[in-house]
């Protein structure tokens, strides 16, 4: 019997050079899509990135970068760092802020 290949996460369709590159995100879709948009757009180096879910049946995005002279592939790297960082920072001030309500005796609620 064959034994099934697991899918990556992450596949790459180089571009003309290093700074531009198509990432398919499989297993994505809008949220990350528009978060990673948005992160990225904030970057002086990012020239264009747009991204698109080819159909909502089937789970993967995709996301067209370019960039003014970095590695396309690390810039992306680094936007889904400040992503990881973005949701910490948010997990940690919902943990507080439930924490604080917690606290409050009942009739203060």
């Amino acid at each position: 019997m064959a034994e099934a290949r697991a899918q990556p996460a992450v596949e790459v369709e180089a571009g003309a050079d290093a700074a531009s590159a198509t990432f398919t995100l499989h297993h994505e879709d809008h949220t990350m899509g528009n978060t990673l948009r948005y992160v990225l757009n904030k970057n002086p180096a990012v020239s264009f990135v747009g991204y698109s879910v080819p159909h909502p049946a089937e789970p993967k995005l995709q996301l067209r970068l370019q960039t003014v002279g970095p590695p396309a592939a690390a810039v992306l790297q680094d936007a889904l760092g400040t992503v990881h960082d973005i949701g910490q920072h948010v997990l940690g001030v919902f943990d507080e802020a439930v924490a604080a309500h917690k606290a409050k005796p009942p009739a203060s609620r």
